[in-house]
């Protein structure tokens, strides 16, 4: 492994209600993007990718059942995707791992017109943003 880019993210740990269904939809997403699984105990994996790697847990110290991305913290998380394709096929078939689609009116586009992106909510409301490397507007 190169060693990691002084002040390059680490880790992130997220705390989940239920970890299986936070499985079937982040842990699919992230083995699809390219992470493999690093660690795995009965309340929780962790996923790698290069230096940084990626923690889901249903900790018995959670104070709540719901996740809520307009509450202070963590609002989402944003993933490089290689091109607007690839943007498009995630999007599809994400719906069958647990996925919706939010803001479909403005979709693909809900950042920009320069910016080629799906963004995704889980059944415990987690979003995620998945944004074209390339695409049609910024070749």
């Amino acid at each position: 492994m190169n060693r990691p880019t002084h002040g390059a993210l680490h880790h992130i740990e997220i705390w989940v209600p239920d970890l299986d269904r936070a499985l079937a939809s982040l842990g699919w997403l992230l083995q699809t993007l390219g992470y493999a699984v690093s660690q795995s105990w009965d309340t929780g994996r962790s996923w790698l990718l290069g230096s940084t790697y990626l923690v889901l847990e249903q900790s018995p110290a959670l104070t709540a059942d719901r996740y809520d991305r307009r509450r202070p913290g963590l609002n989402h998380l944003a993933f490089h995707v290689e091109d607007a394709t690839t943007v498009d096929k995630l999007a599809a078939d994400a719906a069958q791992h647990g996925w919706s689609l939010m803001f479909t009116e403005l979709h693909p586009h809900a950042g920009g017109k320069q910016h080629y992106a799906a963004y995704l909510e889980n059944a415990d409301g987690f979003e995620v943003e998945l944004v074209a490397i390339s695409s049609p507007q910024n070749r």
